[in-house]
């Protein structure tokens, strides 16, 4: 049975928000515990996703939105850890006039490929961060990227519910796991 790891943004993923409903719905899914949800400390949030692979039974599938699509791709060069996948949603630019303060530790994205198969999931009308730059971050990456359309950054707000069509691009990209 697979594992996956919920790596939800800044704030945490409320539960309107379709990691959240995810989590709930599936007991394979568990989210991993920074000390806060509000302030990211990038040494923080680094040691919780290690210690979240460390305790998955097998290599875990990641599915991050947002600041911790920034995570997943610093730590996938400092840990030798195994995963099988990334779904990566809602990828922010620290460029973005509405990126975080808190979050420019995690802003400096190290250069190269994800060691593990990854999808870049995007919106036409993310205010933190373009379609082009997701392109590019996928591109880097190595990722397959997927546009969704307009749904603003791709959470609560954006009136997914349950997103089955993002548990769809779920299981595509396991399919290549």
């Amino acid at each position: 049975m697979t594992h996956f790891i919920i790596l939800p943004g800044s704030g945490g993923s409320g539960p309107e928000h379709w990691q959240s409903r995810w989590e709930s719905a599936n007991h394979a899914m568990q989210r991993f515990q920074p000390s806060s949800w509000d302030l990211p400390d990038f040494t923080d949030w680094l040691a919780a996703l290690e210690a979240a692979v460390v305790a998955a039974p097998g290599p875990p599938v990641l599915v991050a939105h947002s600041l911790s699509c920034l995570l997943v791709a610093h730590w996938q060069k400092i840990s030798l850890r195994s995963v099988k996948a990334a779904l990566l949603v809602g990828v922010p630019d620290p460029a973005s006039a509405v990126f975080p303060e808190y979050g420019m530790a995690f802003a400096k994205i190290p250069e190269g490929r994800l060691r593990f198969p990854s999808l870049v999931v995007a919106s036409t009308d993310d205010p933190y961060g373009s379609q082009e730059y997701a392109q590019a971050r996928a591109k880097q990456w190595g990722s397959r990227i997927d546009i969704i359309g307009p749904f603003g950054h791709i959470n609560a707000d954006s009136g997914l519910g349950d997103w089955p069509e993002g548990l769809e691009l779920l299981d595509s990209l396991m399919s290549e796991a």
